[in-house]
Order: structure tokens, then sequence, then C-alpha cells
């Protein structure tokens, strides 16, 4: 199971660089606990542009991405791991990590032991989602952070559903197919 961070477990906030900014969507913590109930294994997996702008560095990334993960573990929904991309096509030119790219996803998945072609993609960009083209499994576009706006370019391919939460009962509904 691969989340995006910005905007699909926590409010969209442009380039966000502080935990006191961090706000979470509301019932990410439940369908979190849920899906690893499930036996799920839960990745984040977050571009991070800022960084490749300049607008902040890797302790103030590490800073908000623990405060996520203790967040995540103190409300009984503890994450695998979270990988990163910290570049950016325009000021450090194309890498393998940057989503859509398949990178981060296959780094996880060989760390952690993952089938790729088992897992759900879920985000509020068709980003985030797109890689479930390239690696099989299932792409799941949610319509909080820019959901909303992507959801009318999402093919056939994608399922459109309202947030994390919903996502995880329709993931728990269909996983046997």
């Amino acid at each position: 199971m691969f989340l995006d961070r910005d905007g699909t477990l926590i409010v969209e906030t442009n380039y966000l660089s502080n935990p006191a900014d961090v706000v979470f969507i509301p019932g990410v913590f439940d369908a979190v606990g849920r899906l690893r109930q499930a036996g799920f294994r839960i990745v984040v997996v977050t571009n991070q542009a800022g960084m490749a702008r300049g607008y902040y560095g890797l302790d103030e990334y590490r800073a908000v991405e623990a405060h996520v993960e203790t967040a995540f573990r103190d409300n009984g929904a503890p994450i695998d791991g979270t990988w990163f991309c910290p570049h950016h096509p325009e000021f450090t030119g194309p890498c393998a990590c940057r989503k859509p790219g398949t990178g981060m996803y296959r780094e996880a998945a060989e760390a952690l032991g993952i089938d790729l072609a088992a897992s759900y993609y879920v985000g509020d960009k068709l980003s985030d989602v797109h890689p479930s083209a390239d690696l099989g499994g299932w792409g799941i576009l949610v319509r909080t952070g820019y959901g909303r706006e992507e959801e009318a370019n999402a093919g056939p391919e994608v399922t459109v559903i309202s947030d994390v939460s919903a996502a995880a009962d329709w993931i728990l509904q269909h996983r046997s197919r």
C-alpha cells in the first residue's frame, strides 16, 4: 500500500517545512490502522520539490517526516517507511524517483518485500496513482488536496474516491479480486 503524504494524509500546504503546520485529514489514522490490521504494509511516498527549490532543507523535511510518523504510531497506525524525492526537473534535472516515476516504489518494494503488482497506489494527484500503470496494482485518486481538480482527467483505470478512509473501505472490500 503506497500513500502520498501532502493532500492525501495531511492537508495540502505548499512547501511544508514546519511540523507545527501539519494538519491531518480526518479519518486517516483509523483508515491506516484498519489497513495495517488487514496485513498491509504502509509506505508513504512523497515528492518534495521545495527542497530542490531551496525553500527548505533535509533537516526541515526530516522534522516533518518524524512528526507525521510519530502521530501515526501514537494513533495505532504505524507507517512501515517513508520515501521521498527531493528533486524537481527544472532545478535538478530528471530523476527516476520523482512521481510518476517508479523509483521510490521499486526501492520501497525491495526493502520491505512488497509485491508491486498486488499493491494500491493512493494519492490526490494523478502522478501519485499512475505508477500503477507501470507496476501493476490499483490506482486510487482521493478527492482531498488536489484530487477534485485532477478527477476530470482520471481515466477508467483509476478509481476515484472521497478520501483515504473511503479508499480503505474500498480496498478492504475489493482486495480479494
